[in-house]
């Protein structure tokens, strides 16, 4: 297997790796930490004349048709940013959801807003007592006469606070009142009886939790034909970890490169920590931990489009390996810049944060051991 990048997938990330370089700092993070959205409208609005909105769209719906290395490039840069702008919610996630589930009448409406950057996603699924089980499932869903109704709660919703439509997952109850096959709906932002509360996420963007109380919806807000949409829940979940997990690479990768410049010019009983042979030995554990994670994310970057097991084992090991090292990189980086690593002073801190949210994110590495586990030994990882 050639797992050197492409010309074209190489100009991609430069491209990226320029603008995020020029664009996002300490001021940018603070001052979109300080807007309602939690994001620069605006750098969406860039983010989508620059392509990249419509990185892994099909060419029939406006988009580039790429796959997900490419979006894992784009992904690794945003880490090195700590981007905020909805990128994994909308394009990753809504979009995946969209392409994988939706009515060729969903997808020509919406699939080319989301690469023009006019429509944002949000993916309400996790409850709280599902406990990172994607079929456990709650909130009800009933047909009545003018379309349907919806009621439940939702947790942790990413960016549901910004997004235009809200994908809401639901057992459709049957005639005698069990809950049944799981399927999606397309709720509106402002439908009645949806009430959100959001709030700041640990290392920058906003989440909310939702309530649905007798919302009605119209007939078409069924996504797709409402079959079972678990398996394709479950595809599109092992495709944004492998999103997320080039993202901490990103984020592991410029925390190693500051604490490394940091060791070289902070001077101890007057030479630098860098020349202390211990400080070597865990600047080269972390530096081994950095390689690790980025081969283990593309690894699952590669393996997104195979076959339910070998996809799911690949994407939970990443998450779970990927975890354990973001820990181990995070915890060193500050200790190694002393005190000063968790004040507001350096940016270390803010990339500190990030890391222990990307350990939650989509369950943490306890849970994906046990589900790469149970996928060994081919038991469904919900039984």
């Amino acid at each position: 297997m050639d797992l050197n990048l492409s010309d074209e997938q190489r100009l991609l990330r430069e491209s990226v790796d320029r603008f995020i370089a020029e664009t996002y700092d300490a001021d940018h993070r603070r001052r979109s930490a300080g807007d309602p959205l939690g994001f620069s409208p605006a750098i969406w609005k860039q983010f989508a004349d620059l392509g990249w909105l419509a990185l892994p769209i099909a060419e029939e719906y406006g988009g580039l048709g790429a796959g997900s290395v490419e979006t894992g490039i784009v992904m690794e840069a945003f880490g090195r940013g700590l981007v905020s702008e909805p990128y994994l919610s909308t394009v990753v996630v809504g979009a995946g959801l969209i392409a994988a589930c939706g009515s060729e009448a969903q997808k020509q409406a919406m699939l080319p807003k989301i690469a023009d950057g006019s429509l944002r996603l949000a993916f309400a699924h996790s409850e709280r007592a599902a406990r990172f089980d994607l079929s456990k499932v709650e909130t009800a869903a009933m047909k009545v006469a003018d379309g349907w109704r919806l009621d439940g709660r939702k947790t942790a919703v990413l960016d549901g606070h910004a997004a235009g439509q809200i994908i809401v997952s639901a057992r459709v109850a049957g005639d005698d009142g069990t809950a049944g096959k799981l399927s999606l709906f397309l709720v509106p932002a402002g439908t009645p009886g949806l009430t959100l509360r959001d709030y700041a996420r640990l290392g920058g963007g906003r989440a909310c939790n939702l309530d649905l109380a007798n919302v009605s919806l119209a007939a078409d807000a069924l996504l797709g034909d409402g079959g079972d949409a678990l398996p394709q829940i479950e595809a599109v979940v092992d495709r944004a970890l492998a999103a997320l997990g080039s993202e901490a690479v990103g984020i592991m990768q410029i925390m190693f490169d500051m604490t490394l410049e940091y060791t070289k010019v902070r001077q101890q009983f007057g030479r630098p920590l860098s020349a202390n042979q211990v400080i070597r030995h865990r600047l080269a554990d972390m530096a081994m931990h950095c390689d690790e994670a980025r081969s283990i994310a593309l690894r699952a970057a590669v393996m997104a489009d195979a076959e339910p097991i070998a996809r799911g084992r690949a994407a939970s090991g990443a998450k779970a390996k990927i975890g354990k090292s973001a820990r181990f990189v995070a915890e060193q980086s500050v200790q190694l810049h002393g005190a000063m690593g968790v004040t507001e002073e350096l940016d270390i801190g803010s990339y500190f944060k990030r890391l222990l949210a990307f350990d939650t994110l989509f369950g943490g590495s306890a849970h994906h051991y046990r589900r790469h586990a149970a996928l060994g030994g081919r038991t469904p990882p919900h039984a």
